[in-house]
């Protein structure tokens, strides 16, 4: 499998939380081989399954990206738009970005001249009120191709930089489901016995509730959350954030099962797998946090792979922490786990 290609295609198909089919569609189709049964969810979820024995267990990261969504018509062919996940305000103006309407539709967000700005306005991030997206259409035709209500994408392109990184809009968490994809292969290629559920969720990032509605009729004994989280860079405190490309971030947190999590631990270090530990002190901002309500609730273990540049349209991890974290899940399901072997392994 090329993983950075794969990572590629996947970044480069726009799914806002809401608005997931197209790259829905490209992660099935790059999951088919390795599962014995694929199926979408009446939510829009994508479930894929390896059939064998014992307890199953669910594999989890989500499809969907931060966007904006349209709020009303600005005239003269601006949208008036809010945000629709966590946007920041502060890397909008100015931005390319694509209008999903019945046809997609090329747009800039507006941007006042420094030249034109109020002086206590200067280096200060335009609130989302004041912004507009220009698209260049006069009022009549733009009203016929968008409604209130359309998500707007972030217009970018995956770059290859240096040391194997890879830059691109939507990391969050498209690299985790190509870690997903690739851990399938691997379990295909290690003829995996053992039943395992691969499910690529939506809407994770306006609240995050479809993780725990997808589970809910899996009826597994444990799940594993993939997501990203912060690698340090100039200005961020190295007590909130990894190194990239020194491994997968395994969380430890109250709402976490501590046995997964030793695990996990124990199960890097016999394979040699690099990682890193992740303190949080309450919830982890992820699926997990959803996964331990299914049913009756879930042992939950989480893997993060580290990510610079969070929530902007650069987001830059390296394909080495991505292969880390595959072989890690994929060492997991073939030994076995204290919450999947209902005691002792």
């Amino acid at each position: 499998m090329d993983l950075t290609n794969l990572l590629k295609d996947l970044t480069s198909v726009p799914g806002v939380s809401g608005l997931e089919d197209k790259v829905a569609r490209v992660a099935m189709d790059a999951l088919a081989p390795y599962v014995d049964e694929l199926y979408k969810t009446p939510m829009g979820a994508v479930v894929g399954t390896i059939k064998g024995k014992g307890p199953a267990i669910v594999l989890d990261a989500h499809l969907d990206q931060i966007g904006l969504v349209v709020t009303a018509y600005g005239g003269n062919g601006f949208l008036r738009f809010d945000k629709c996940g966590g946007m920041d305000p502060r890397i909008l103006s100015g931005m390319e970005v694509t209008v999903h309407g019945t046809e997609d539709v090329y747009g800039i967000v507006s941007s006042i001249p420094p030249h034109l700005a109020k002086k206590e306005e200067e280096g200060k991030a335009k609130p989302f009120k004041d912004l507009a997206i220009d698209t260049g259409l006069s009022d009549e035709e733009l009203e016929k191709t968008v409604k209130p209500g359309d998500r707007v994408s972030l217009k970018a392109y995956p770059a290859e930089l240096l040391n194997g990184q890879v830059a691109s809009v939507a990391m969050d968490d498209r690299a985790g489901i190509v870690a997903l994809i690739r851990a399938a292969e691997l379990l295909k290629e290690a003829d995996c016995d053992r039943t395992v559920h691969f499910q690529f969720t939506v809407r994770e990032e306006v609240g995050g509730q479809a993780a725990a509605a997808t589970a809910y009729n899996i009826n597994a004994h444990a799940a594993i959350a993939v997501d990203v989280s912060f690698a340090r860079t100039p200005g961020v405190d190295s007590r909130d954030a990894a190194l990239i490309g020194k491994g997968p971030m395994i969380g430890y947190a109250p709402i976490l099962d501590k046995p997964l999590f030793e695990r996990m631990k124990s199960i890097a270090e016999e394979n040699e797998i690099p990682y890193q530990i992740e303190i949080m002190h309450r919830g982890t901002g992820t699926h997990a946090d959803e996964l331990t309500n299914s049913k009756a609730g879930l042992p939950v273990g989480l893997i993060s792979i580290p990510l610079k540049y969070m929530h902007t349209t650069v987001e830059t991890v390296t394909m080495e922490d991505i292969e880390n974290t595959a072989r890690l899940l994929a060492a997991t399901v073939l030994a076995g786990t204290t919450a999947l072997e209902g005691g002792a392994v």
